[in-house]
């Protein structure tokens, strides 16, 4: 497994297991969790990432300590290798200006230490930052999964790639460049390389986190995808070289257990529960409080470009003055200004809460919320949907992508569904399922319990990180045409 991101390793994987994290989105969860099924399940799994010393609040003295070279370096006893590189060492977030150089410096120790030290039978790429080590593994007969979890790239010439320790002459054939390149020599330093598309182009099985986000690419959806992204992609598909694997949310997120929550509750007693939590945040919001209200959560960043908070604004106002309803916004982003300005200039703060994102805030809000906002224009995976339903909270959401895969209608008489979808990108296309959502709301509080009970059992068994890394446990086998295990 080669993953910039990482949330947590197994124990027994080695001393420094537990102490390890740097996540930025949900391919640090994913990663954490496909390696510990693998780990659970005897394979012999190792795993590269970046040596993130301050994020893995190991202090400058630890790399020349003899034990701490013989936990990220022995074989076959430990299996965590770290790249080491100053441009890792002293980084507080996964990501930023260096980029490149991250990369770069990454994959370097990984091709030229790691994969000869491990002599892998796969490898498991992730994401850009990844995207040259499917042409190597190709070059050495290595089979090898490349994920996408984000489309976004990074454009590098050989020249810049060679000039950071890494032997691209040896693989440059199996990399995509921004034109077909007419030799080596022409194109080191005249014709970047892509690195995303990269690790499609050569790797031997592709995926993205959801089904339907990978069919809306191959069919043509969405302006933003490059066509180097979508042709590759299309080829994987039509030579049944491409899937998508849908992403789960962190085991942290189960409201019997969360240990954000002062009020734990289950399937069985959730009317209690949720009115515990609910009074809770409607204090900590200073919204009025009030248990038969219904109660609206933003839980997404405010970005207007992906998720959709525009739509929201616009019809904030009226929605809010014409229903009985309160909505928390408990998000960061461009757009929160938008929310604090129409609180203030229609003085809705005892209806409308804005907050910068808080871990513990978050959580509440799921365990108190009635219903979640995810009305993304597009969306690779998406968690709050999976989220939400655990703790008995229904999505509404834009028809999309992972949220078309995750989300389905309520029909309370026929005992199926949880959300809320609507087709058209727009406010009025939001202000239905709004519409709608109230409308189970009014139900009888007998039936309505009855439905989120089934929302939360059926969720609960389908959205988690066995699921997830059995699909992927599935792809390897096939792959290697052998159990992983044997």
């Amino acid at each position: 497994m080669v993953t910039p991101e990482i949330t947590y390793l197994p124990e027994g994987m080695g001393n420094l297991a537990q102490r390890m994290c740097a996540k930025a989105g949900g391919l640090a969860d994913v990663s954490a969790s496909l390696v510990k099924a693998l780990y659970d399940q005897g394979a012999d799994v190792h795993v590269a990432l970046p040596n993130y010393r301050r994020m893995f609040h190991l202090d400058v003295a630890s790399v020349f300590d003899n034990e701490f070279q013989k936990v990220s370096r022995t074989l076959p006893e430990q299996r965590i290798h770290l790249a080491q590189d100053r441009v890792f060492y002293h980084r507080s977030s996964v990501y930023g200006a260096e980029n490149h150089l991250i990369a770069l410096a990454f994959q370097r120790e990984v091709i030229n230490h790691t994969i000869p030290q491990v002599r892998p039978d796969l490898i498991h790429c992730n994401d850009w930052m990844t995207g040259l080590i499917p042409a190597v593994a190709r070059r050495h007969g290595i089979p090898s999964l490349f994920t996408v979890h984000n489309i976004h790239s990074e454009h590098l010439t050989l020249a810049q790639i060679e000039d950071r320790g890494i032997d691209a002459a040896d693989f440059w054939q199996y990399l995509f460049y921004r034109r077909s390149p007419w030799n080596y020599e022409e194109s080191r330093s005249t014709n970047p390389v892509d690195l995303l598309t990269s690790g499609i182009f050569a790797a031997d099985h592709v995926n993205t986190v959801s089904p339907t986000f990978l069919e809306e690419i191959v069919g043509g959806g969405h302006s933003f995808i490059p066509d180097a992204i979508r042709n590759e992609l299309r080829g994987k598909k039509h030579s049944d070289c491409a899937t998508g694997i849908l992403n789960a949310p962190d085991a942290v997120f189960d409201p019997a257990t969360d240990p954000y929550l002062t009020s734990h509750y289950g399937p069985s007693d959730l009317v209690k529960g949720k009115l515990a939590n609910k009074l809770e945040l409607q204090e900590r919001l200073g919204l009025v409080g009030d248990p038969d209200v219904p109660l609206f959560f933003w839980p997404s960043r405010l970005d207007p470009v992906q998720k959709g908070c525009q739509l929201l604004t616009e019809i904030l106002h009226d929605v809010v003055t014409k229903n009985h309803m309160q909505v928390a916004v408990i998000a960061s982003g461009s757009y929160q200004k938008h929310f604090e300005d129409i609180v203030r200039m229609h003085g809705l703060y005892d209806r409308v809460a804005v907050r910068d994102f808080d871990e513990k805030l978050s959580h509440l809000g799921y365990a108190a919320s009635d219903f979640i906002f995810m009305p993304s224009s597009f969306e690779p995976c998406g968690l709050p949907q999976m989220i939400a339903p655990k703790y008995g909270s229904l999505t509404i959401a834009h028809d999309t992508g992972g949220l078309h895969d995750t989300v389905e209608p309520l029909d309370a008489a026929a005992g199926t569904g949880n959300g809320f979808l609507f087709q058209h990108f727009n406010a009025d296309g939001l202000h239905w399922a709004i519409g709608e959502a109230l409308r189970f709301h009014g139900l009888p509080v007998e039936e309505r319990t009855k439905q989120l009970a089934r929302v939360m059992r059926e969720s609960a068994a389908r959205f988690n990180h066995e699921t997830t890394a059995a699909d992927y446990i599935r792809r390897y086998e096939q792959m290697l045409q052998t159990p992983v295990t044997a």
